[in-house]
């Protein structure tokens, strides 16, 4: 069933990113090396979290399909500066050239700057009227947070910071890759959820439950992301497998061990399914998308 959710979501979302992001727009050599990476495929996993999210809230879906797909532009941003000489310096994204490669190391980073006010304001503007400015103000307000020094950008400051000290006396580890890996990874895909809840106007009580959701769901996805990157090929990962490791980085899988990075995911997606189920009843969507990420091959 999720199989069929996830292709025809996913379809939904390509169809309204190619509407937002022509490759022929001024100027045009930007606009090639943004739709290099939007267009490179990907799950599209945070545009589909939050439309499902505010379907489990009681809205439509369609309503909100736009502004979502802010949420894909800012992730691209991260993944494009990610991939950049002075971070991991990788060659390969979605089985195709990084943009600094296709490209250049400054058009990259334009790219990148690019797709994150795009994103935002994307969020700003969708969905249009009166209505919804509120609610707008409120999703713009959410996700900014979500990728500002105390989300997504600070927890890439640790993880630079980190890496090289798998060992390091100063601090306990255990909470410093904690703190990573909700803070890089999960504060966006936390955000994602929260944000369909938010565009439903729910009750702050409700919010807290989607928003307690998205961050263990967030854990969960970057747990399963250093399983894969000590487990996989870069045929089966789209990039280059492994570099964490030969990095020095703070990962489940450096610190805990492969088993145990494992059992720990197993016992995410038992608590996630719980939630989920508190929230949809039985059987609904995010229940099974958690169960998705725990389980993903790339």
């Amino acid at each position: 069933m999720i199989d069929r959710v996830l292709e025809s979501e996913r379809e939904t979302i390509e169809a309204a990113l190619v509407c937002l992001l022509p490759d022929d727009a001024w100027p045009e050599r930007l606009h090639r090396a943004m739709a290099h990476a939007v267009f490179a495929g990907g799950k599209r996993i945070r545009p589909i979290l939050a439309r499902l999210a505010h379907r489990a809230a009681g809205g439509d879906p369609d309503d909100v399909t736009d502004a979502v797909c802010g949420l894909e532009f800012i992730h691209t941003y991260s993944l494009i500066h990610d991939d950049l000489p002075a971070f991991d310096d990788d060659v390969l994204r979605r089985g195709r050239p990084t943009v600094h490669v296709a490209f250049d190391e400054a058009t990259a980073i334009l790219a990148g700057d690019a797709l994150l006010a795009e994103g935002l304001l994307l969020l700003a503007r969708h969905p249009p009227g009166p209505g919804w400015a509120v609610r707008r103000a409120a999703a713009v307000e959410l996700v900014a947070e979500a990728v500002s020094v105390r989300g997504m950008v600070g927890g890439q400051m640790e993880d630079l910071d980190a890496t090289g000290q798998v060992e390091s006396t100063e601090q306990d580890p255990r909470d410093r890759l904690d703190r990573i890996h909700r803070a890089k990874t999960g504060c966006l895909l936390a955000a994602s959820v929260e944000l369909g809840a938010v565009l439903a106007e729910v009750s702050d009580d409700d919010r807290k439950a989607f928003a307690g959701f998205g961050a263990d769901l967030g854990l969960a996805f970057q747990i399963a992301d250093d399983i894969l990157d000590a487990t996989a090929t870069a045929a089966d990962l789209g990039k280059s497998p492994g570099k964490d490791a030969d990095a020095g980085k703070l990962t489940y899988v450096t610190l805990y061990g492969l088993d145990s990075a494992r059992d720990r995911l197993a016992d995410l997606e038992a608590e996630l399914v719980g939630r989920a189920t508190e929230i949809e009843g039985d059987e609904g969507e995010l229940s099974a998308i958690a169960s998705f990420v725990a389980h993903r091959r790339n």
